[in-house]
């Protein structure tokens, strides 16, 4: 059994991962532990236990690493980390009837949303702000129009039907005020898959922190966020080549986040993914992948996911703009967009 799930996983992994934890800078290069799903862990030096697990959440694999002087507080640190994983996904799954954004998504109004939700909300609106409406929660009708006319006719939808939805897309059709979400257009709905991921992983990490964890490690299946003094190195899959990867950075006390048009395709021809530009109601291409470091998660999933709408030269200068934000964009001719302060990490 344990095989089979190592194989599992490491099939799934090898073709969804886009950042993989190589180890701790300061004790060699060492090998990851991604693939096993028990608790295990092992002595790291002669002060700090290794304790790693991995669990399938968010439709990706969650591992949680931490080094600890006390293996039992760790254990402890990582049950947590999962449950508080557990209890926020419990509040974002929009594929779950019983979740707020899914009552929401079929009502078109709820009241008295939770403080997370209230959260999630606020940094969404400050996304959509920030990058001139690139990122918008909003793209769900657009995203279900694709996955939904492929899986019919196996073709993309038609331009009357783009137009339409499109007429549903933008965060200013939105009312939200007082613990309430309403949306102003009929047939509208949000997706927080953009952000929340990102947000589950810091607040699972940030919980461990006041925990008494001095170097904790999230990784959601490349939403990744580190706590604490230790260098972990992360290295970037490269687009064009699923078994190499063409970056190895650096990362303390931060997150990184990657977005890439090779994720999810609705066509085989591989032109229609999940990623949509609000505005013109198609999939971009001219960058394949936008990857964002930044001092949270979230941020850094927001990020990314508009540099790829805002494509590789405005993505760029977008962020070279942003004060604590450095990206690494990947072009559809295969050319790599650094930021000025990206050598920073490598």
């Amino acid at each position: 059994m344990e095989k089979y799930l190592e194989k599992t996983l490491k099939n799934y992994l090898d073709r969804r991962s886009f950042l993989k934890v190589m180890g701790v800078l300061g004790a060699g290069l060492l090998a990851p532990q991604a693939f096993s799903a028990p608790l295990e862990g092992i002595k790291f030096d002669r002060k700090l236990y290794k304790l790693e697990e991995t669990q399938a959440l968010m439709g990706t694999f969650v591992t949680i690493t931490v080094l600890d002087p006390s293996r039992a507080r760790g254990e402890e640190a990582i049950e947590a980390g999962f449950n508080e994983m557990k209890r926020l996904i419990n509040i974002f799954n929009r594929f779950d009837n019983g979740t707020v954004i899914s009552e929401l998504n079929k009502k078109g109004i709820v009241t008295h949303i939770p403080f997370e939700m209230q959260t999630v909300m606020q940094k969404s609106f400050y996304f959509y702000q920030l990058t001139n409406t690139c990122f918008d929660i909003t793209v769900k009708p657009l995203v279900d129009l694709f996955k939904g006319t492929f899986a019919v006719r196996g073709k993309p939808p038609a331009l009357e039907e783009i137009k339409n939805a499109l007429n549903l897309v933008g965060m200013k059709n939105i009312s939200y005020a007082n613990r309430e979400i309403k949306f102003l257009k009929e047939g509208m709905g949000i997706t927080l898959d953009g952000i929340a991921k990102g947000y589950i992983v810091d607040k699972t990490a940030e919980l461990m922190a006041k925990m008494g964890i001095k170097h904790v490690l999230v990784n959601a299946g490349g939403d990744i966020r580190a706590l604490g003094d230790k260098r972990w190195r992360i290295a970037i899959r490269n687009p064009f080549n699923p078994n190499s990867y063409m970056e190895t950075i650096n990362l303390k006390n931060n997150a990184i986040a990657t977005s890439g048009n090779y994720e999810i395709y609705f066509d085989k021809e591989k032109i229609y993914h999940h990623v949509i530009n609000p505005h013109t109601g198609y999939s971009p291409v001219k960058a394949v992948s936008a990857s964002i470091v930044a001092k949270t998660t979230a941020t850094a999933d927001a990020l990314s996911t508009a540099i790829l709408i805002l494509g590789p030269i405005k993505g760029k200068q977008f962020i070279d703009k942003l004060p604590g934000i450095e990206g690494l964009i990947v072009t559809k001719n295969d050319v790599t967009l650094r930021s000025y302060g990206w050598g920073y990490y490598t």
